[in-house]
């Protein structure tokens, strides 16, 4: 490993290269070489959606795909829901607040939609029910991005995923 960088203003992508022990030429692969892991890092360049995917995994960082989605890529900042990672524990215990909310307010949805339209007096329960939706997609995320990074330090193999999935 190389020393570490003095710089004061690293970007993300800088700051996961560094964390993961890797000189750039170390974190370079095919389709990005040490050239353009510096232009990125320096803000000389853009990244692309393919950079991130080689960074995410040369850095083992599949938090980066949700950071390059939410503030960088103009569709991912307009669809894709900001995602942090947590414990297992908090996202399971989240996850459940969530579908009890929602489990409160299923009558009212269904009685939204009866009749195919929103009126004025029914908006802001559908408000509500569709922030509930929101928090279940960022939980089934955060899910994801937790079982990602698992993947990613290899606490789980891919395969037993599969395995299990199989078994399901």
């Amino acid at each position: 490993m190389g020393r570490q960088s003095v710089k004061q203003d690293k970007n993300i992508y800088f700051k996961s290269r560094e964390d993961a022990g890797l000189t750039r030429d170390a974190a370079s692969r095919p389709g990005l070489s040490p050239d353009r892991i510096e232009k990125i890092e320096s803000g000389k360049t853009n990244a692309r959606a393919e950079d991130i995917l080689i960074m995410s995994e040369a850095y083992k960082k599949p938090e980066l795909i949700n950071y390059y989605c939410t503030n960088e890529c103009p569709i991912g900042k307009k669809t894709v829901i900001p995602v942090s990672k947590h414990e297992l524990s908090q996202i399971a215990l989240s996850m459940l607040k969530s579908l009890g909310d929602l489990d409160t307010r299923k009558n009212n949805l269904i009685d939204i939609c009866i009749d195919n339209r929103i009126d004025d007096d029914e908006l802001p329960e559908f408000i509500a029910i569709k922030e509930s939706l929101t928090e279940i997609a960022a939980t089934a995320s955060a899910m994801q991005l937790w079982v990602d990074s698992m993947i990613a330090s290899g606490e789980i193999s891919p395969e037993a995923i599969e395995e299990a999935k199989k078994n399901l």
